[in-house]
């Protein structure tokens, strides 16, 4: 599977971005899409993820502004980010985790990235 993440850009702060990922397969499968993001020197680290069925979860850095979605019929999955502050300034990364018949069998699949920069 293959996740192409787009909608990055530069951006004042109190702005919003909407980056999109799409997947070259069905997303309508047992699996979580979810949107990653790393400064250098800095680990990855989960902004949000959604479940097959709709269940969200959020960094609490970004609960209340940021909202994940996800379209199976279109493969695809959204963030939407309002209120951006410079600290959301990032490369964002989509993520997708496939399910398989035990953890052990978890398929994970990354995006190439997509950078958002929030300007002061």
């Amino acid at each position: 599977v293959q996740l192409q993440a787009s909608g990055g850009g530069l951006v004042q702060a109190g702005g919003s971005l909407r980056l999109s990922c799409a997947a070259s397969a069905s997303i309508a499968v047992d699996n979580v899409m979810g949107w990653y993001r790393q400064v250098p020197g800095k680990e990855r680290e989960l902004v949000a993820q959604i479940t097959f069925g709709g269940s969200t979860n959020y960094a609490d850095s970004v609960k209340g502004r940021f909202a994940i979605s996800r379209d199976n019929a279109k493969n695809m999955v959204y963030l939407q980010m309002n209120s951006l502050k410079p600290e959301d300034t990032a490369v964002y990364y989509c993520n997708g985790i496939w399910r398989g018949l035990s953890a052990k069998y978890d398929r994970y699949y990354w995006g190439q990235g997509t950078l958002v920069t929030v300007s002061s």
